[in-house]
């Protein structure tokens, strides 16, 4: 295969809900990432691969990265075990006192597969995807939200689209910098300017924007941004090509939507 000859894939669900997660935007993502060639594709953010799953061609080399440790360890875990992992989620049940018991348990006293299915659980069932403030996520009019027998064909799914992927858990500069060349493009989906504490302290700082702008002004590579539309952001990001996005998003699967504008940012 040519270097920058991707490969068709069929796109997979994500299998949880992530604050931030671009659904709403994945479209227009995937089209912007087909239409740059690339030998590699490195996800500086992935989350729950809102975008990296969505994605329909697989160039020579795949990498995904997040700081989070919940997030490289599931990811891992469904790439590298994803039987045993089945295993541990195959009696779970949509329970409340289940979610609150999980989410008071401290992620670093577990194993590998048990903290991966405690994260999962939690993503599942959290309010609006969220991460660093989880509350137990009721729909009144549809089913429970995890389902172990429509889960698992999804699981599958995921691990089989992982084979091949280099996991990472690094700082997103040293990221960058360790898989930056020609032929590389990064895409990158960091909080929301604004909203930095939403996946948890010492995650992501506001201060760190002006960084990225600084570091992506001077990569061999190419790349894609995903960020709120924000005056700030226009200022810090001035120079690069910005594209400004409509978008509507839901919270909690709830009917009622809201309308806002992000940008996507590029070189």
């Amino acid at each position: 295969m040519d270097a920058m000859v991707a490969e068709k894939v069929a796109p997979v669900r994500p299998l949880a809900p992530y604050i931030g997660g671009k659904r709403n935007l994945s479209r227009r993502l995937v089209e912007r990432i087909n239409a740059m060639p690339h030998a590699t594709y490195a996800e500086v953010f992935v989350g729950m691969g809102g975008v990296f799953f969505r994605r329909d061609r697989r160039p020579n080399a795949e990498v995904i990265n997040d700081w989070s440790e919940d997030v490289s360890t599931f990811f891992r875990v469904v790439q590298r075990h994803y039987q045993p992992f089945m295993d541990m989620l195959r009696w779970q049940v949509t329970s409340r006192a289940g979610f609150e018991k999980l989410a008071a348990l401290p992620p670093e006293s577990l194993t590998d597969l048990e903290r991966s299915a405690r994260f999962l659980y939690l993503q599942r069932l959290a309010f609006g995807g969220h991460v660093a403030r989880r509350n137990f996520g009721v729909i009144p009019t549809g089913p429970a939200r995890f389902d172990v027998t429509k889960l698992g064909p999804m699981v599958e799914a995921a691990h089989e689209r992982l084979s091949g992927v280099v996991i990472e858990r690094l700082p997103w500069a040293e990221f960058i910098a360790r898989y930056d060349r020609a032929g590389t493009l990064f895409y990158l989906d960091p909080p929301y300017h604004g909203c930095e504490g939403d996946y948890g302290k010492g995650m992501f700082g506001r201060e760190e924007f002006e960084q990225m702008a600084q570091v992506l002004r001077g990569i061999s590579g190419r790349f894609i941004l995903s960020l709120n539309d924000r005056p700030e952001v226009r200022r810090i990001f001035a120079g690069f090509d910005i594209e400004a996005v409509g978008v509507r998003y839901t919270i909690g699967g709830q009917a009622k939507a809201m309308t806002g504008r992000e940008v996507i940012i590029s070189k």
